[in-house]
């Protein structure tokens, strides 16, 4: 049990970036004793554990429990749809070609940094600033999850199987992947993609997780977990920073009642659903819940055709057929080291073919 603790401990703090004498001091133990608990040589009080677990954002049991790998965790479900456990497979094939590709191009992702236990407002704003994103918009937050270490896969899934998206962090490689389901809408598929990503800055040791549509529409998730409670927060405040929010409609769109055409040019500017932002606003103690009510029942798509010319494309509601056939969707990074990944092996292909005898003077 002491081997285990030490092992688990050496990686925390190592994930944290700290060294054993920086790691003791923040706690008020000295290096010496760190050295002998990694080494598992020594046995914490319960306080000590305590202190440690708190400051690098675990849970005790972490310290201890020697758990399955996290995709036989994910398809542990004894009682699991057949359709839904092939879905899960086919997702840790897609995981597992994921990470070849990284070994073979070289290009494996760093993880994003742990944040102790803050709220999720504030961590929405640190998370911007460690990006260096300000108050502006993020015009693709896929691709931003992905370059921060959570990689995205997109597959089409049922809707009998009730999943928005699933997150999944793998320990012993230290790499984390997302499901988002491409038959749900394109605005939900984008909530879902935030709010996994904040499980991922927070979550990433508790195990698997499945999330539903429903603990993405605020309206409902208050009746889920905290966790998934704090994680729909951070996606709305990641998404939509209240600064921003608050200089477009005060300086920008210089009015104290907002017209169905403000929603929609504030949903566009953003990059998110009409939906969400009449919550965001609604929420934000911007839009009183009778104009809420009468916006939630329009059907934004013929007004932002009159006045914008197009249309966002980021909508809660289908606005083509599900897919029938179960597809993954590569996403532009996977691409990218796919390609990489195939010129390289032409290169060496071509590098180690034998070279072409050339004639002689006589010939």
């Amino acid at each position: 049990m002491d081997n285990l603790l030490g092992t688990r401990l050496k990686r925390a703090r190592e994930e944290v970036n700290l060294s054993q004498g920086a790691f003791a001091k923040s706690l008020g133990l000295s290096s010496e004793y760190i050295s002998l608990l990694e080494a598992g040589k020594r046995t914490p009080s319960f306080d000590t554990l305590f202190k440690i677990a708190g400051f690098l954002n675990k849970g005790v049991p972490y310290f201890f429990e020697d758990r399955k790998p996290a995709f036989d965790m994910l398809l542990a479900g004894a009682d699991m749809d057949d359709r839904l456990r092939k879905e899960l497979l086919k997702f840790r094939a897609s995981c597992e070609k994921y990470l070849q590709l990284e070994e073979a191009t070289g290009r494996r992702l760093d993880l994003a940094p742990r944040y102790p236990r803050i709220a999720p407002e504030r961590l929405a704003e640190e998370e911007r600033r460690r990006l260096g994103l300000g108050n502006e918009p993020i015009r693709d937050v896929m691709g931003l999850c992905e370059v921060n270490g959570c990689r995205i896969i997109r597959q089409t899934i049922a809707d009998e199987a009730r999943i928005a998206g699933v997150f999944v962090f793998d320990e012993e490689r230290q790499a984390a992947f997302v499901l988002i389901n491409a038959n749900e809408p394109s605005g939900l598929q984008t909530l879902a993609a935030a709010h996994l990503y904040g499980h991922y800055l927070m979550d990433r040791d508790d195990g698997p997780i499945v999330d539903n549509p429903d603990v993405i529409v605020d309206e409902y998730v208050s009746l889920y977990p905290p966790r998934e409670q704090y994680a729909q927060t951070f996606a709305s405040r990641f998404l939509v920073p209240p600064e921003k929010l608050r200089e477009l409609i005060e300086k920008d769109l210089r009015t104290r009642s907002l017209a169905f055409e403000d929603v929609l040019f504030l949903k566009r500017y953003f990059g998110v659903s009409t939906r969400a932002m009449l919550r965001t606003l609604r929420g934000r103690g911007f839009l009183a819940e009778a104009k809420f009510e009468e916006f939630f029942k329009k059907n934004p798509d013929e007004r932002e055709l009159e006045v914008f010319g197009n249309l966002s494309g980021q909508e809660e509601r289908r606005s083509r057929p599900l897919f029938r056939k179960s597809r993954t969707i590569p996403s532009d990074r996977f691409r990218l080291l796919a390609a990489e990944a195939a010129a390289m092996e032409k290169a060496r292909a071509a590098s180690a073919a034998p070279l072409p005898k050339s004639g002689g003077p006589d010939e």
